[in-house]
């Protein structure tokens, strides 16, 4: 049984946490922040650079615009811009972490990176804004007055992100095995919901 598995969410969803939870309960590896640490050891790109490439992303007129130059490196003519050099570095990482064949992958367009692998279970998170914002202040310690724009703010980098480095609609269930509103249930049966999915979905191969 393949235990592939991204999840692209909202912010504020819960995405992460049920991420954590899913890996312990197929007993694979978890890949958040492990993505930039290795892709900061296989490029020799800077953290810092590589942590806020979606972030960039924010304002996508700037971000495209700035996608549009290239830059020179060394003797040679480099005609990729640093925006596409990110996702590029970023884009190597989660496929060698496809071709392990088991890992539960959160964001970084993932689901696109992996579209070409048999049975990868693509998720995506979402939940009623007020929700969102509770779990922002609750959980992740967020403060309230300005956790809304926060939440609008990270949402917008995340669709621009996708969407410029896709050609896909971030959010649109096409895209998507499941689909789980997390207003409705926590985490912990959001995740028994994926695995138990991922079970049936093996199972009938």
């Amino acid at each position: 049984m393949k235990k592939l598995v991204t999840i692209s969410r909202e912010y504020g969803s819960g995405g992460r946490i049920i991420g954590a939870i899913l890996a312990e309960k197929l007993g694979v590896p978890m890949y958040d922040k492990e993505i930039i640490d290795m892709a900061v050891e296989q490029s020799g790109l800077s953290r810092e650079i590589i942590e806020t490439a979606e972030l960039r992303a924010r304002n996508n007129f700037s971000y495209t615009l700035s996608s549009t130059f290239s830059f020179s490196e060394g003797i040679g003519t480099d005609t990729m811009s640093m925006n596409d050099k990110l996702f590029l570095t970023q884009f190597d990482v989660i496929a060698q972490i496809g071709n392990l064949g088991e890992g539960v992958i959160v964001g970084r367009c993932a689901d696109y990176v992996l579209r070409d692998l048999k049975d990868v279970t693509n998720v995506f998170v979402h939940a009623r804004m007020d929700d969102r914002i509770e779990r922002c202040i609750n959980v992740y310690g967020d403060e309230r007055d300005k956790v809304k724009e926060k939440i609008k703010s990270y949402d917008k980098a995340r669709r621009n992100y996708y969407n410029y480095h896709t050609s896909q609609k971030w959010g649109d269930y096409s895209n998507y095995d499941i689909a789980i509103n997390t207003s409705y249930i926590d985490e912990e049966t959001a995740a028994e919901l994926i695995a138990w999915y991922i079970s049936k979905r093996n199972g009938n191969h």
